[in-house]
């Protein structure tokens, strides 16, 4: 716990984009994520007059477009002494740019948990017409029909490492038209520093088609809310701030931030690549 009137003195809170939905609050920047069971909620004007507040808590801030609340997740190092000349500069109202500093740990795990990351298995895959560069797959992640998924991985993968296999994919980035052909999805691979070896991640092989994986121990898995939508991955940004922080671990285990990508099988790993960039 930490004195409140320490922490908020010259504080501000303001609206960067009604579409955005992103806030600053004394100069740091904050991404609405889904209210936690296990963290209090407080509002602004709330903070202000409590003796202490949590090292991690939830600050109500109301949205000028449906008459609600908006949640963001914070933590003590987001709320900063505004006057202080270490604090950064507010952002152009409007601004689309991607956020140049992440909530603590906890906040970008929970960003996490809004990814629909499955397993899947690639049942066809040939070399995108129009693209050199480019593989098109069709994936089967247990839905009604595949999925039509473009990967740049012909420098890297040769075509009969696909054939068949057993993938990991992110299931709810929006669609983009890749040289005339739809992708609807990624499959996600380890890569070293300078990109110059590419592995996709790997499932157990007793993995259920189409399971989502979740990141930390077995018991999270029921703690997991519900993937969020395409649109809601795009415009709050949440791959761009989870994705920095995928990495294979020294045993070639995927993670996040030392928590292990799970299957009910087991964790996902990389076949040989350790304290890798994963994407």
């Amino acid at each position: 716990m930490v004195a409140a009137n320490n922490l908020l003195k010259g504080g501000r809170c303001l609206l960067l984009s009604r579409y955005n939905r992103s806030f600053i609050i004394n100069g740091r920047q904050l991404f609405p994520l889904p209210p936690s069971p296990r963290k209090p909620t407080l509002s602004l004007s709330s903070i202000a007059s409590l003796h202490s507040i949590p090292s991690t808590f939830t600050v109500a801030i109301p949205s000028p477009t449906r008459g609600r609340h908006v949640g963001c997740l914070c933590s003590v190092a987001d709320v900063v002494d505004s006057s202080s000349s270490n604090s950064p500069s507010l952002a152009p109202a409007g601004s689309s740019s991607p956020p140049t500093e992440v909530l603590d740990m906890e906040a970008v795990r929970e960003a996490a948990k809004l990814l629909d990351i499955r397993v899947g298995k690639v049942l066809k895959a040939w070399r995108h017409p129009d693209a050199d560069s480019l593989y098109v797959e069709e994936v089967d992640i247990g839905e009604a029909e595949p999925r039509t998924i473009c990967s740049g991985l012909v420098k890297y993968v040769p075509i009969e490492d696909l054939q068949d296999k057993k993938v990991i994919v992110l299931a709810n980035l929006k669609p983009r038209n890749m040289r005339g052909i739809k992708s609807s999805g990624m499959l996600m691979a380890a890569s070293d520093a300078p990109h110059e070896n590419v592995e996709l991640l790997v499932p157990p092989e007793d993995s259920v088609l189409g399971e989502r994986i979740w990141f930390g121990s077995e018991d999270e898995k029921e703690n997991q809310p519900a993937a969020a939508s395409p649109n809601q991955i795009q415009k709050k940004k949440v791959w761009e701030a989870v994705q920095p922080h995928l990495k294979t671990d020294a045993t070639c285990i995927a993670t996040l931030d030392g928590h292990f990508m799970r299957t009910s099988a087991g964790p996902v790993v990389s076949k040989s690549l350790k304290n890798a960039n994963i994407s």
